[in-house]
């Protein structure tokens, strides 16, 4: 397990727009022979065929295209299309068919779902259930683990503020990602390859999943006040000195949000998972230790060989879905025996049956152990 490093990339003064709060992330440097278009598939449902006798079934607003060259020969991006206005929604249900949730679409491009990548490895995490026939478990938990898992989300459009924040943020030259904060909670951070991958891909921003948390923080929460620089005018005597002044701002700016405001995120030990190998380039997605009472993220990222970061996008989980993925760790690494599982946390079997139906798995145990455990929770 390793931490997360915003290699390649320079963080430049916020900007807020009611409880939204926008941070650029600049490159210096952009990746040439990396590019990333989107696929809108407007209201399609996505099936991706798991195996032949299953499916992975959801909505997909759009997809993200890789393009990389063999040859590091720039590569161009073909940019985002939008649906007209005007149109009307059809009024059928089309069926889009995928074979896996990265795919190769060309000798040179990939085809994968932003965030379902990452959602999927949260979903994954430890679905099969017990692997140890232990009594308290009902059969169908032995026969079937998790199966169906289950977690909500909603997309951007309905994130108060954010529609009119992306419309008005100012895009910094060679800008190629953004960390999003909402009611300074941080959302969800982006990152492409290169800035003409940004200026076309801004808008999807409204098309991803956020989670229950960054909703109600959008609904109920008040605009964010604007950090503003402030420079001592006995300090600055020439037009020298004033840019050394706004150069020491943008510096404590960076370190403050690489340090304080991101800092969860950045500094958190995570598990990756290797996807797919493009060239010199690594798709991989990584899952949070879930520590109960902090930030927690899923994500997905591609970097290259010297580990520099090309792309990225996170998902922030709620204290939910925090709280399920900690439990389903501490079961597995203690083989799926409650006894073990309770000392290991130091609570009593009961209660940790209990903590099993809060999280919604009470079904995998066998009723008349959740009576049981019940009836011993309440002497």
């Amino acid at each position: 397990m390793t931490g997360l490093a915003l290699t390649g990339l320079s963080t430049r003064p916020a900007q807020a727009w009611g409880g939204v709060r926008l941070v650029p992330l600049v490159r210096e440097r952009p990746i040439e022979d990396l590019r990333l278009d989107a696929r809108l598939y407007g209201a399609d449902l996505g099936v991706v065929e798991v195996t032949p006798r299953s499916a992975y079934f959801s909505y997909v607003p759009h997809g993200f295209v890789a393009n990389w060259a063999p040859d590091e020969n720039p590569a161009a991006a073909y940019g985002t299309q939008l649906r007209d206005a005007e149109e009307r929604t059809p009024d059928r249900m089309p069926l889009r068919f995928h074979r896996r949730m990265a795919r190769r679409v060309g000798k040179s491009r990939l085809r994968f779902l932003p965030l379902h990548l990452a959602l999927e490895g949260y979903l994954a995490l430890h679905f099969g259930g017990p692997e140890i026939a232990w009594e308290e478990w009902s059969h169908r938990a032995i026969a079937h683990g998790l199966s169906p898992r289950v977690e909500e989300s909603y997309t951007g459009s309905v994130v108060r503020g954010l529609d009119d924040a992306l419309r008005v943020f100012e895009i910094h030259p060679g800008q190629c990602g953004v960390l999003l904060y909402v009611a300074d909670a941080l959302a969800a951070a982006f990152v492409v390859p290169h800035p003409g991958d940004y200026r076309a891909l801004h808008a999807t921003l409204l098309h991803d999943l956020y989670g229950e948390l960054i909703y109600h923080y959008a609904m109920l929460g008040m605009p964010v006040p604007d950090f503003r620089a402030r420079i001592e005018d006995t300090a600055v005597r020439s037009l020298a000195d004033l840019r050394a002044q706004a150069r020491r701002q943008r510096e404590e700016w960076a370190v403050f949000n690489d340090e304080v405001m991101a800092g969860a995120l950045l500094g958190a030990d995570y598990a990756y998972e290797h996807v797919y190998t493009m060239g010199r380039y690594h798709l991989s997605r990584f899952l949070p230790p879930f520590e109960r009472q902090r930030e927690n993220h899923i994500g997905e990222l591609i970097t290259d060989e010297t580990g520099r970061l090309a792309y990225l996008k996170t998902f922030r989980l709620s204290e939910n879905q925090i709280r399920r993925g900690h439990l389903l760790t501490r079961l597995a690494a203690n083989d799926w025996n409650l006894a073990g599982t309770a000392a290991a946390l130091g609570v009593t079997e009961a209660r940790l049956g209990l903590r099993i139906e809060a999280a919604g798995f009470g079904h995998l145990l066998r009723q008349d152990v959740r009576d049981r455990y019940r009836a011993q929770a309440r002497r």
